[in-house]
């Protein structure tokens, strides 16, 4: 057997390192984990790193200050975390961040004289607050001193106050609910009770960390959030005037605040940058060589440049500064009042009034009463309302479930998260809508987003490195010729101030001084084109990486497919089986009334300043039907304790007539509406309890994911195809009512767009929360599945606890449009040939979670395959990102903001299609809303990627001409002059290098990407073979024009005059080299449009020619003393210079096009490097090869139909239905209202009717006002007397009802 040859794998970072033995962490095991170490002063270390700063002139603590983590490691000891005085974090990027820890006291103080003990937390004040929060302390003299207690299970540091309230506590709620006492104490109050005198931290990254001293290492300051109990917000009475100060000194002040780096600063901090430090070098070697002229343009060069990054950085910190600061005045509770105060003085804990008239909201809260209507357009980039309920009480619900802790993810829907707009309240009555603060400042939804902006993931780029490293080797070949130059003077015995001139001046030359600028000059003109283009870049620095992009990955509603729908038909189902389609919602029948019913009132319309407003989907559903909703007035909007129904009637019903006749017959039809049930994207559904007027019974209609209402409907109401109909529908408690059929176009762009990547060998992913029929019939429609290309579906089940492992199962699917020409019987699919592995692999959100949990390695050849991924939430896409980056692909992103900000975060290059404000997390904002603008972008990237390529190799041989010039002359002991330098420097690298970028990129994506190393064969080998020629011509014709008869040597002299004809000799050949390599290095195709099409580059071109044949065939007397030449006396030798030159570029054009361009050297050389040198390869290909090779994976199922396979997996999916999610949501109806009467009462006393479902939109969106109101009039009609004698709390006894009573959205 052979042995396997071990290959080095190429990943992308992504996530957090596994953490090594031995180090100490941060946030271990979450995104931002980072590793600790503590170090405290020494003074000896001290004492001799200021000797060698004081000794080298400041150079050393120059250093320092480039890696100040070195200085604290150098200049203190290494100690445990609990002694630290300083500490040094390292993220998982690399990047080194350096803190002070600080010791305050509690009122915010620095603490001085502090003792160990207090500082670690075991003192506590002798002066305990006094708290209108659950947790009281009483007043004591004696019982402070702290000690080690094993409270139900879990050890805390206690005092003998803090015990006996503890312990009262626990017997209060023994002798009541049996809940755990300690759910009424929150980590806040302990974290308070632990420093209650002192508190140690340390502030990084905007967010602060405490000590903890039973972990003995810091901790991150958390709110309200973590460790809370639910009921812990329904206990709480507000906060006195001492706590509230305290909790200020320990969060701090509630704002994001966004600080103007003072000019001064700025300054300081260019100016000590490596980049000018150098040029700063290089200027004080030319002042002191006379060298005046150029070494002053580049002083006003480098002014001005600063001046230009001092604007535009103070300019974009007050853009953001302005964006986001804000504050307002909000309602606080003191005591029994609320009173107005500044939002910056909110602390977590505080209980606020949110306004009838709304607000933006300047912290997160979790809701405690009444309704919040919410434009969360900030977090989500949708600018859909969307409705908050209060948070669950468990001690008041009538299921007496367990009391759970608060999760912000899963208690979402209660939260008020910070940035969002409050657009309107109900509450109840004269009540207040009250809320308690959770986070603050920073730690808020708002706050972590500015901090991913202003500390963003960096661009590690390989291009960026290998710069670093390509200077470095530059210095190193300045370090030879600086040997090289010391040694030849100092046998001439020349004075040190001459060597060392000599001698630096050769290191500015090799290492050119400009090359960071030049480098910028692509970036900056495709910037400049994609603003034309309509795509908007914040991050300039994505553009070059956005050229490397191999996989991008679409969102589909909105991004592929248009953003509204529209309403095509409904399909009603009766006697299980389809009907006709009906076109005109006003041609139902009387049989299909029902589905009408629904369509009016499942859903979460509301009407917000006079405008009907929800979900788009909703609108659309609603307004097909001609209906109006009706709410009750102003007045009563902002309460629901009334019982005030939202009603529904044909439109112009009414026309000024009564509602009921003399008889009391009702004589419109109007629906009420009576409980809302709002969209759940755990439940996948949404419901609504309704009454029609006059009737004895209550309907109730619901919609949701087809594969959920399939579920939950009966059996034989499901049409025998319901899995193959390619219109999916809706279903209702008992049985299916049908379909409504909304058309969501694919944008005419999407399709050509798809062919265009694919035939660029760029991958194309369909990311998205829609279901997965949808997914697979806009992936064959817009072509990323061919005609001829199979999908395997892959579906992963869970397994049951302590019987079966966890599983996966893969099938072929077909296209969906064609699946009602098939038959609904099982068929036998045939397994492929060994030799066809042309698929993708398709799955949904859930067996994501599954394969990503429990089989990781098959989770990486799925992806490699994977073309379709359905039901994805936002952090699934952000998985899915984060794990292509680790197969080695650059990934790009394109969506449209809604629920995609993660993953536009996460890419290599997200690309925006919203302006809302979450969008600013995104590198690329396209203000087409179409994917026009991925091309667009790659080809942009590529070519500033190619054109960096061709400046950074054009500056080093423009360098390393310099540099052999410069030798040769020194072996004569002469020199260019400063004309010819700033002839050079100014006139032909600065105005060629500049109108190098201007050239445009290609209009068509080629199939094989630019190289993204320069390390690669092709750039090394280049600029070996170019200088071995520019060496060779120099070196001849400085040997050439010594045996010329008229030829007379060059003598040195102490003015330093270096007029001779060795020097006319290096430098008339070298200003031609300069133009030749700008002319080889400007490459057109693939990547960029011909030079011809820059005209700015042509032009200057034909200046710089000009100019050097004037300069070498017939200067005049003045010019040719101005540059201190000496021109040849024979005007046929100065012709031979011409036919050097050209024979220079010919050469040169001849190398670069057929041996550097050559497939030889671009694919086989490169190939046979990499497998002696590196062996190296993406992880994405190995992975490729195994899949080929492997032809008996995957094991496709042949005896299921599609349709077979999703009924088998949404009756998997009915099985195993998240009971806590279920009992979240009923607990969140109990929360809304108390006054409905039991269904099953109802159900009792009036005629036994069956209750109606209903179908409606396609996935889950969640929306607006789920509460009970109506008006006082006729419509009190609607709710008979049974209503008064009402069993409390509706929700619960559906809950007993089990799923059924809940139905689908189409």
């Amino acid at each position: 057997m052979n042995k396997k040859k071990e290959v080095k794998v190429k990943v992308g970072l992504s996530g957090p390192p596994p953490m090594k033995s031995g180090f100490q962490y941060v946030n271990p095991g979450q995104e931002d984990q980072m590793e600790i170490s503590g170090y405290r002063p020494s003074l000896i270390r001290k004492v001799i790193v200021w000797f060698f700063i004081i000794i080298t002139a400041g150079l050393l603590r120059l250093f320092f200050y480039w890696l100040p983590h070195l200085f604290i490691k150098f200049t203190h000891t290494e100690c445990s975390l609990s002694e630290a005085k300083v500490v040094i974090l390292k993220d998982q990027y690399k990047q080194w961040f350096v803190s002070k820890v600080k010791v305050h006291s509690k009122n915010g103080q620095p603490a001085a004289g502090v003792k160990k003990d207090e500082v670690m937390g075991i003192a506590f004040s002798k002066n305990p607050y006094d708290s209108n929060t659950p947790l009281k302390m009483g007043d004591t003299k004696s019982e402070e001193r702290g000690v080690i207690k094993v409270i139900q299970g879990r050890v805390m540091y206690v005092n003998q106050v803090f015990e006996k309230v503890f312990n009262s506590m626990v017997s209060r709620e023994d002798s009541t609910d049996d809940h755990v006492s300690s759910g009424l104490v929150s980590e806040v109050d302990r974290i308070l009770e632990l420093n209650r005198k002192f508190v140690r931290y340390f502030i990084t990254k905007k967010i602060k960390y405490i000590w903890s001293n039973e972990s003995q290492t810091f901790k991150k300051l958390e709110g309200l959030d973590k460790n809370t109990k639910c009921s812990y917000f329904h206990a709480c009475k507000g906060l006195t005037y001492p706590q509230q100060q305290e909790r200020v000194a320990m969060f701090g002040s509630n704002s994001i605040q966004i600080h103007v780096t003072p000019i001064i600063r700025i300054l300081f901090k260019e100016v000590l940058s490596p980049f000018y430090i150098f040029q700063m070098f290089s200027c004080g070697i030319w002042f002191a060589d006379e060298y005046y002229y150029y070494a002053s343009c580049i002083v006003v060069i480098s002014v001005v440049s600063i001046s230009a990054t001092i604007y535009q950085t103070r300019k974009m910190q007050r853009a953001l500064r302005n964006t986001i600061e804000s504050s307002t005045i909000v309602s606080r509770l003191h005591g029994e009042d609320f009173v107005d105060v500044c939002s910056d003085d909110l602390v977590p804990g505080d209980i606020i009034s949110i306004p009838r008239n709304g607000c933006v909201m300047q912290c997160d809260a979790v809701l405690l009463t009444g309704n919040c209507i919410v434009n969360e357009s900030m977090l989500t980039g949708e600018s859909v309302p969307v409705t908050k309920t209060p948070l669950p009480n468990p001690k008041i619900s009538k299921s007496r479930g367990e009391d759970i802790l608060f999760n912000l993810k899963e208690h979402s829907k209660h939260v008020l998260f910070c940035g969002t707009h409050i657009l309107q309240t109900r509450f109840y009555g004269s009540q207040q809508v009250k809320a308690v603060v959770l986070r603050t400042g920073f730690s808020t939804a708002k706050g972590e987003l500015v901090r991913s902006i202003m500390h963003p993931k960096p661009v590690d780029f390989k291009f960026n490195r290998d710069t670093y490293i390509f200077v470095a080797i530059l210095a190193a070949i300045a370090g030879v010729g600086f040997i090289y130059t010391v040694v030849i003077m100092v046998e001439e015995h020349e004075a040190f101030v001459d060597i060392f001139l000599r001698s630096m001046d050769l290191i500015t030359i090799a290492v050119p001084p400009a090359l960071p600028a030049a480098l910028t000059i692509g970036i900056v003109f495709a910037q400049r084109r994609l603003k034309r283009g309509q795509i908007y870049c914040i991050s300039p620095r994505s553009i070059n990486v956005s050229g490397t992009i191999n996989a991008v990955c679409f969102d589909k509603t909105g991004t592929l497919t248009e953003d509204g729908l529209d309403m095509q038909s409904v399909v009603p189902v009766q006697d299980g089986r389809f009907a006709e389609e009906v076109q005109d919602i006003k041609q139902l029948s009387s049989d299909q009334r029902l589905l009408l019913n629904a369509m009016t009132t499942c859903h979460s319309l509301t009407i917000i300043n006079g405008v009907l407003s929800g979900d788009p989907l909703d609108l659309i559903m609603f307004n097909a039907t001609e209906w109006e909703l009706e709410e009750p007035g102003e007045e009563e909007a902002s309460r629901y304790d009334m019982i005030v129904p939202t009603i529904v009637r044909p439109q112009g019903a009414r026309n000024g007539k009564g509602t009921f006749d003399q008889q009391f017959v009702p004589i419109t039809e109007e629906i009420a509406i009576m409980r809302q049930f709002t969209f759940a994207s755990s439940l996948q559904r949404m419901s609504v309890i309704t009454r029609k007027l006059g009737a004895p019974n209550f309907e109730l209609f619901s919609k949701g994911a087809p594969e959920m209402i399939a579920s939950l409907s009966k059996p034989e109401t499901l049409p025998s195809n319901f899995h193959e109909n390619p219109k999916r529908a809706s279903g209702e408690e008992p049985y299916l009512l049908g379909f409504l059929v909304l058309e969501n176009r694919l944008k005419p762009e999407t399709t050509p767009i798809i062919h265009q990547l694919l035939e660029a060998n760029i991958r194309t992913i369909m990311v998205t929360g829609d279901n997965m029929l949808t997914a697979l019939s806009v992936a064959r429609e817009c072509g990323m599945v061919g005609e001829n290309q199979k999908i395997i579906l892959v579906q992963a089940f869970p397994g049951t606890t302590g019987k079966n492992d966890p599983w996966l199962e893969y099938m072929y699917t077909e296209d969906p449009q064609d699946h009602h020409q098939k038959s609904t019987k099982e068929t036998k699919i045939a397994m492929p040939d060994s030799t066809d592995s042309n698929y993708h692999f398709a799955l949904d959100g859930r067996s994501w979670a599954i394969i990503r949990k429990h089989f990781p390695l098959t989770l990486q050849k799925i992806c490699v395959r994977g073309t379709v991924f359905a039901r994805m939430s936002p952090d699934q896409k952000s998985q899915l990102i984060e794990v292509l980056q680790e197969l080695g692909y650059f990934v790009g992103m394109c969506g449209d903001g809604a629920n995609d900000c993660g993953a536009l975060k996460a890419a290599h290059a997200g690309i925006s299609l919203s302006e809302a404000e979450a969008s600013v997390a995104s590198p690329f904002t396209s203000k087409q809303p179409n994917i026009e603008c991925v091309p667009t972008l790659i080809r942009q990237g590529r070519a500033a990627l190619v054109t960096s390529f061709g400046i950074f190799k054009y500056m080093a041989c423009y360098s390393l001409t310099q540099f052999v010039s410069v030798l040769i002359l020194y072996w004569i002991f002469a020199n260019l002059t400063d004309f010819e330098f700033l002839y050079i420097d100014l006139f032909l690298l600065t105005s060629l290098s500049v109108t190098f970028g201007y050239t445009n990129a290609y209009d068509k994506l080629s199939k094989d990407p630019p190289l993204v190393s320069l390390f690669s064969v092709a750039p090394v080998l280049s600029i070996l073979l170019h200088m071995l020629i520019q060496t060779a011509a120099q070196v001849f014709c400085y040997f050439n024009v010594q045996d010329q008869p008229w030829f007379v040597p060059y003598e040195v002299n102490e003015d330093d005059d270096y007029t001779s004809y060795e020097n006319m000799a290096v430098f008339v050949i070298s200003m031609y080299q300069y133009v030749t390599l700008a002319i080889i290095f400007s490459k057109g195709r693939p990547y960029r449009k011909t030079i011809f099409t820059n005209y700015l580059f042509i032009a200057n071109l034909v200046v710089c020619i000009g100019m050097n044949l004037w300069l070498n065939i017939y200067p005049i007397e003045d010019v040719a003393t101005f540059f201190e030449l000496k021109v040849p006396p024979s005007i046929p030798y100065r012709l031979i210079y011409l036919g050097i030159a050209a024979i220079n570029f010919f050469v040169d054009y001849l190398i670069e096009t057929f041996i550097i361009d050559s497939y030889f050297v671009k694919e086989r050389l490169q190939c046979w490097i990499e497998d002696i040198f590196s062996n190296s390869k993406y992880q994405y290909e190995i992975v490729e090869e195994e899949i080929v090779r492997d032809s008996s994976w995957p094991n496709i199922s042949s005896a299921e139909s599609l349709a077979q396979a999703f009924e088998r997996l949404d009756s998997q999916q009915a099985r195993d239905f998240d009971q806590s999610s279920l009992l979240s949501s009923l607990l969140d109806s109990a929360s809304e209202t108390q006054s409905i009467r039991s269904l099953r009462s109802v159900e009792m006393e009036t005629s036994h009717r069956d209750f109606n479902g209903e179908p409606a939109l396609n996935t889950g969106a969640s929306n607006t006002s789920n509460n009970f109101y109506g008006e006082i009039d006729d419509e009190s009609q609607l709710i008979t007397d049974d209503l008064d004698k009402g069993v409390d709390n509706l929700a619960m006894d559906l809950d007993e009802q089990g799923p059924d009573v809940n139905s689908q959205k189409l």
